[in-house]
């Protein structure tokens, strides 16, 4: 026999790519898009100051990155008031939970999550062989109380949850996240993925308690920070369950003009404060929008607005599809009832008026589809 001779799991499970990205279906179209409003990236950039940093380090980058992110990990400690030994670096919250997930989930193992939440951390339990257990949203929302009577139930290695939430915007206050902390049982570890807490209102983000078990913080520089290409992401934990990732991580897996932007763009938080500016005027002009046309927008904690199209989800995809080919990026909610909204990340004042425009044509398209 030649050729790989792959494990018996990878070989049951199908190629898959959980978010097709803009690049594909701009080579598919043929052209590239007007307005890049899908992903949830910051067309607002990242700060000056990461740039001039990244650019400074870019002759530097004959050398390996610093497998330990020392310096990006003793400014992050100092600017959340935790130890050194409480962060870990990785390749995005994505490559953070690839990792944990490798150290956590065997074959059979459970694991707690919402149906309709982030495909890509399903997509890593699966690849490991875990067995996903799902709760719907309950009104556009994760349901906290939901997952922990499930982890009661089936005893999962983790419990998957986001707030501020992927794909609806929705988010729960600090005492409902923190009484969900306190529910874990017994041998179970909650992922709380904060992605988006920059965007979140104060009071959205429990107290961080560094040396709690029950609970991994994850969070990016990928959004508020505008690097979601340079691929930095951290989480916070115990020292125990931290070092342990050493056992898995790929090491050397950060360049050193990732960390370096990382570090400059962490000591500006000016340009932070600039950044949630523009996108809460975004978001209101999205919202705008969508009422404009007889929709409605969903409230947001986030850098997008999920609009309820007011339909089903083929309705919805319609939609999509529409703007899609009028130029416009934009994604939505894979799971119903989510499915019934477009989702529509913060851009430029000339994407949105770009989408001002062209929304009224997607949906009368989308309208004489459906008949």
């Amino acid at each position: 026999m030649t050729g790989p001779r792959f494990t018996d799991l990878a070989s049951s499970l199908p190629a898959s790519v959980p978010f097709v990205g803009p690049e594909t279906q701009e080579r598919a179209m043929g052209k590239p898009f007007k307005a890049r409003m899908g992903a949830n990236e910051s067309v607002f950039g990242p700060s000056p100051k990461a740039i001039q940093a990244m650019c400074a380090e870019a002759a530097e980058t004959w050398k390996y990155g610093d497998p330990q992110s020392w310096d990006l990990r003793q400014a992050l400690a100092a600017h959340l008031g935790v130890g050194m030994d409480n962060l870990v670096i990785g390749g995005g919250i994505d490559g953070l939970l690839s990792s944990l997930v490798r150290l956590t989930v065997a074959p059979g193992d459970a694991v707690v999550t919402s149906a309709g939440g982030y495909p890509t951390f399903n997509f890593h339990v699966t690849g490991y062989g875990g067995v996903l257990h799902t709760v719907p949203f309950r009104d556009d929302f994760e349901d906290p109380e939901a997952l922990i009577e499930l982890a009661r139930q089936v005893r999962p290695k983790l419990i998957y949850i986001a707030n501020p939430d992927n794909p609806m915007g929705s988010w729960h206050d600090a005492a409902r996240m923190q009484a969900m902390i306190d529910a874990v049982p017994d041998g179970c570890l909650l992922i709380l993925d904060e992605a988006y807490i920059e965007f979140a209102p104060q009071g959205t983000a429990p107290v961080i308690n560094p040396d709690d078990p029950r609970v991994i913080r994850m969070r990016t520089f990928s959004k508020a920070y505008g690097m979601a290409g340079a691929r930095i992401g951290y989480a916070i934990g115990t020292p125990a369950l931290i070092s342990a990732f050493d056992k898995v991580r790929d090491h050397f897996g950060l360049a050193r003009i990732s960390q370096a932007g990382a570090l400059a763009a962490l000591k500006d938080q000016d340009w932070l404060a600039e950044v949630q500016s523009r996108v809460a005027t975004a978001r209101d002009t999205i919202s705008d929008i969508a009422r404009a046309n007889g929709l409605t927008p969903l409230p947001s904690a986030t850098n997008f607005v999920s609009i309820d199209c007011g339909g089903d989800g083929a309705f919805a995809r319609a939609v999509m599809t529409a703007l899609i080919a009028r130029g416009l990026f934009v994604r939505m909610p894979f799971a119903p009832p989510g499915d019934r909204c477009i989702r529509v990340s913060a851009g430029t004042p000339d994407n949105l008026a770009l989408f001002g425009e062209e929304l009224p044509k997607a949906l009368q398209e989308a309208r004489q589809t459906a008949l």
